[in-house]
């Protein structure tokens, strides 16, 4: 039975990386700040809390992070962990940038020292890429972050590169573009358009406030994503993937189909706009080629934004 530590398992990606790893009869590890007093909602809807062995680790600490390596004996380890949205990392660039970059280095470090064969998988992110304009970036675009989140995020990723080629220590990183479900966090914005337009379908709101709809993402199923993480570390050599569906659609184009999800085509009368929510260096359009992952891993995404939005609406109003 192999064993799994994934750093940031009460998240949504790490909770649904738990589940996958279970179904594949993995000995599963998480780690919190304080697991004796976290939330574990995430691992409960999904029905999995019970089989997962949770251990308290602080990431930007070494002894911490040391200790949490010697006590779960991992095969592979998912680096998940740190400060998770862009918008945050505005007012907090330096609890930002010692989250991802300080916790990479700690979990490289405790590979070298305790167990050099264990795989590393390092959430790296579409962030570090900026603004790709129409040209969907590839691996060997160049990074151009346009926030704190993003440089932060760029940087853990060199350190993982650099101790690949420097020590042959087996890790990759997973430059994953924006991928949703059911649990993400109030403050994205994506689960805030799906819970307003659910609440304005049953009478309970009357507006969706929103910043700019002009901006693109490429927009992705969680559930899905987690499994291109596993699919790296079973390759026999480690390497750098972009994840993504390799279509970019506006928010706007998000915002309507999530109306018509509820029935309700006259979406544009709802909408209130509000020029606060908007920030100078706001990452207007992002697109990433999923071809090499697509080559090597075999992966490729099947939810597309229609589909997706179809399925947080459907989610979102069955848990209400």
């Amino acid at each position: 039975m192999k064993k799994a530590l994934i750093c940031g398992i009460l998240g949504q990606d790490g909770a649904y990386l738990a589940k996958l790893l279970l179904k594949k009869e993995y000995e599963v590890w998480g780690t919190s700040r304080d697991a004796q007093l976290s939330s574990y909602d995430n691992l409960i809807y999904l029905n999995i809390k019970d089989q997962v062995n949770m251990i308290s680790m602080m990431q930007t600490d070494t002894k911490s992070v040391f200790n949490a390596v010697e006590q779960s004996k991992p095969d592979e380890i998912y680096f998940l962990s740190g400060q998770s949205s862009v918008g945050l990392s505005f007012s907090q660039p330096i609890e930002t940038f010692k989250s991802f970059s300080i916790g990479i280095l700690n979990i490289l470090d405790a590979i070298r020292s305790i167990n050099p064969k264990i795989k590393l998988y390092n959430a790296s992110s579409s962030e570090c890429f900026g603004n790709t304009g129409k040209n969907a970036a590839t691996e060997g675009t160049a990074f151009k972050p346009c926030s704190p989140y993003g440089v932060s995020k760029a940087a853990a990723h060199w350190f993982v590169v650099n101790h690949r080629e420097s020590f042959n220590i087996f890790c990759c990183n997973g430059m994953l573009f924006n991928h949703e479900s059911h649990l993400r966090q109030s403050r994205f914005v994506t689960k805030k358009i799906i819970s307003t337009v659910c609440n304005i379908s049953k009478g309970i709101e009357d507006e969706l406030v929103l910043g700019r709809t002009d901006i693109a993402r490429d927009w992705g199923w969680a559930p899905e994503y987690v499994e291109a993480m596993w699919m790296m570390l079973q390759c026999d050599t480690p390497d750098d993937f972009i994840i993504a569906t390799g279509r970019t659609v506006t928010l706007k184009e998000f915002v309507k189909e999530s109306f018509k999800c509820v029935g309700l085509e006259d979406w544009e009368r709802y909408i209130t706009y509000n020029p606060d929510y908007n920030r100078n260096s706001d990452l207007l359009y992002s697109a990433g080629n999923p071809s090499k992952a697509k080559l090597i891993l075999g992966w490729e995404a099947t939810v597309k934004m229609p589909h997706l939005v179809k399925k947080l609406v459907e989610e979102e109003l069955n848990s209400g």
